[in-house]
């Protein structure tokens, strides 16, 4: 009964979030290949690209891509960093691109030259004794892959995969101690390009394509947990869930059931990463949904042996579901999850549900459920920021926002709930994943573009800026 419940301990790692294909740009630069976010645009054909239904393979001609910039993180990382740093950052998670180190994907080599930019960016961070936490994985397969053959459709993704994650593993042991296998992996049955680069031919069973790649990247994650721990013995590899509790709308029985099928949905693929092997409930759903997983011999073993060592999730929102025909038509059209309505809650300019109580709901749930460390390694407010006369963003809604869902993970830590660290999504403005805006920004630095591609770059400190250092440097007990 000696642990203390009194805040965050002292070991807490505070920082930010933030994605290859979102903040490089560079997309060719130095031998990278194309990825599948490099073949977003903004605009109408965006969404159906996402989630599979519009094949494209090449830069179509009239639209605007935003990661080919991005915001040029690629040139202009020593800046950032070095402002991260003068807020205090403990930590900061960031991705390797896949293709900067393969281009094709299936290459036995690998490109020295994105080798070494990485390198050089994990150099910059030792220098002011910022952590890194890299995923492997964010939302980006090699183009290559996806035309050659079909993605994580395939099951030889698994040994390309193992060879990139074996090659990183080997060049950055010495600088890199936490690792996430993919990013929101969950997010492949919503997002499925996005997740999975993965394409839907006319007629193709869809339910049975995804939890076919599925399976194969949760084979593919194991094996990855297996190479770290077996080339940096005091690696942290963990997985990432793109969380968020589902509430039922009444306490009818049938939304109690729905909510905790909703749920587990998502749970499935933490499940099996942090448990070893299928649920009972996947299995049946498997069944009734003619769903046949073509396994091979040594794949349940693989998976019971290569558990995750913590669980990372994002969290922006919580959901609520509902049996009921006539309460299914309140819906939000914010996020990528249908939810009804919470008539509790407000929402963001994107439609997005503000519930920070959700955030220690969710913390203690998966803790409860995993009995394994937390990090939050995503949580923010998207919003149009307008500089005022004198060029300042006062964001004090977000200020607000991170507030509210800070104290909450404090209250949750107070429950007993294990968590790492916490890292804002994009503490310096970004292309949104979801809309490809730039608009729709998250920072505590103000980056001076436009949805286009217009504007110089520059970067501004925000408002927020000077609260979360003072949040790092006084560990969370200034809220």
């Amino acid at each position: 009964m000696s642990k203390n419940l009194t805040g965050f301990p002292e070991s807490f790692l505070w920082g930010g979030a933030i994605a290859a294909n979102q903040t490089e740009g560079a997309y060719l630069k130095d031998g990278k290949g194309l990825t599948t976010v490099d073949l977003l645009p903004i605009g109408e054909k965006r969404f159906p690209i996402m989630i599979g239904k519009l094949p494209s393979f090449s830069p179509l001609e009239g639209e605007f891509y935003p990661s080919h910039e991005a915001i040029d993180f690629y040139h202009r990382y020593k800046e950032d960093i070095a402002l991260f740093a003068e807020m205090g950052f403990k930590t900061l998670r960031l991705s390797i691109s896949w293709a900067r180190i393969f281009p094709n994907g299936d290459e036995i080599e690998p490109n020295e030259a994105g080798l070494q930019f990485y390198d050089d960016l994990f150099d910059e961070l030792k220098k002011y004794n910022i952590e890194p936490l890299v995923t492997l994985a964010h939302f980006d397969v090699p183009v290559h892959l996806v035309k050659e053959y079909g993605s994580w459709k395939n099951r030889k993704l698994i040994s390309f995969f193992e060879n990139y994650a074996r090659t990183v593993f080997t060049r950055y042991k010495k600088k890199v101690k936490y690792w996430l296998t993919f990013n929101e992996i969950n997010m492949l049955l919503h997002l499925p390009y996005i997740g999975a680069g993965l394409v839907f031919e006319e007629g193709e069973d869809e339910k049975q394509v995804k939890y076919q790649a599925a399976h194969h990247q949760l084979v593919a994650s194991a094996l990855a947990v297996k190479a770290g721990h077996e080339i940096i013995p005091d690696a942290k590899i963990g997985c990432m869930l793109a969380a968020g509790m589902t509430y039922p709308y009444s306490s009818n029985p049938n939304d109690v059931m729905d909510a905790m099928d909703k749920d587990r949905e998502s749970f499935f693929f933490i499940d099996v990463q942090s448990r070893g092997e299928y649920p009972g409930y996947a299995k049946r759903f498997f069944l009734e949904n003619d769903i046949e997983l073509d396994m091979e011999e040594n794949d349940e073993k693989i998976l019971k042996e290569n558990t995750v060592d913590y669980i990372g999730f994002s969290y922006y929102s919580s959901r609520v579901t509902s049996t009921d025909p006539k309460i299914q038509e309140n819906t939000t059209s914010g996020n990528v999850f249908g939810s009804i309505t919470n008539p509790y809650l407000e929402k963001s300019e994107w439609g997005w549900t503000i519930d920070p109580k959700g955030l220690r709901i969710t913390a203690n749930q998966l803790y409860d459920r995993y009995q394994k460390p937390l990090f939050v390694v995503e949580n923010g407010l998207g919003a149009v920021d307008i500089p005022n006369e004198d060029g300042a963003v006062v964001d004090d809604y977000r200020i607000a926002y991170l507030r509210e869902h800070l104290k909450e993970m404090k209250e949750a830590i107070r429950d007993g709930v294990d968590i790492i660290g916490y890292t804002s999504w994009g503490p310096i403005d970004i292309v949104s994943a979801s809309t490809g805006e730039m608009k729709k920004r998250y920072g505590y630095i103000y980056v001076d573009r436009d949805n286009l591609g217009n504007g110089t770059l520059k970067r501004t400190k925000k408002k927020s800026f000077e609260w979360y250092k003072n949040i790092i440097q006084t560990n969370g007990k200034e809220l």
